[in-house]
């Protein structure tokens, strides 16, 4: 029986039809965390480039929402090329921005009046296909509105980062609805990391893998993003608390 031969015509209408069934064209690249614990949960080994993403706070604190746009930024400080960040409200800050590893000469910000034109502005962003990743601060994604900027990402490449904030509690139930993004994630702050000395250590915050296409969900005790934009695992996660590590010596004794 002799093989069937795959032409680049077939397969570039294979790869239509997957992204209009919502799937990744195939050979799509991915952006990896660097840690093993997060990129094997991955389809991929990393974040999906060319792929819509969103991301929000644990609570609805300031503080769990400053976590998941640090978050956001740290992923879009590791791409190459300039930012564009959507945003309707006056309160991000860029220092801090900076301090993850996204330098105010990296980003574009673009302030929209109300979020049907932050929308338009991140679609148009994921269509132009010369940046790097575009991130917009949103309330509420439809799934129209996300299948739109799933295609845009798809046929430029470009990696979408939804923030999801709200401005009333009535809001955060939106992000429960189904969309159409690959992976939906959830940051919440942790105590920092602690020090042999006073003073405050490196940020911690839980990760919420709450939706991965084609995988599973999980969660991840990590060190907040560094002057790169890179996650790490806290130590006495790694190797075990000093307090743990006592017990296990006093048990074996």
């Amino acid at each position: 029986m002799n093989d069937v031969v795959t032409t680049p015509v077939i397969a570039e209408l294979r790869d239509r039809i997957a992204r209009l069934e919502g799937g990744r064209a195939r050979g799509a690249e991915v952006l990896p965390f660097g840690l093993k614990a997060i990129d094997r949960v991955l389809p991929g080994g990393g974040l999906a480039l060319g792929c819509l993403h969103e991301v929000a706070g644990g609570g609805n604190g300031a503080i769990d929402g400053a976590a998941a746009a640090l978050f956001a930024a740290g992923i879009a400080a590791r791409t190459k090329g300039k930012v564009l960040w959507c945003i309707t409200r006056q309160d991000l800050f860029a220092p801090a921005i900076a301090h993850v590893g996204l330098g105010s000469n990296r980003v574009i910000y673009v302030e929209a009046g109300d979020e049907k034109s932050v929308l338009a502005c991140f679609e148009e962003g994921l269509r132009h296909g010369g940046l790097g990743a575009v991130v917009a601060e949103i309330a509420r994604l439809s799934m129209t509105s996300s299948r739109r900027l799933q295609l845009a990402a798809e046929g430029s490449g470009t990696i979408g980062i939804a923030v999801r904030r709200w401005r009333r509690q009535t809001e955060a139930a939106d992000f429960g609805q189904p969309t159409a993004s690959v992976t939906r994630w959830c940051v919440s702050a942790l105590p920092s990391s602690p020090l042999p000395v006073p003073g405050v250590g490196r940020a911690r915050w839980q990760l919420e893998l709450i939706r991965c296409r084609a995988g599973e969900s999980a969660d991840f005790e990590v060190e907040a993003c560094d002057d790169k934009g890179r996650l790490a695992l806290p130590s006495d996660v790694v190797y075990g608390s000093p307090q743990k590590e006592i017990g296990r010596r006093r048990a074996s004794a």
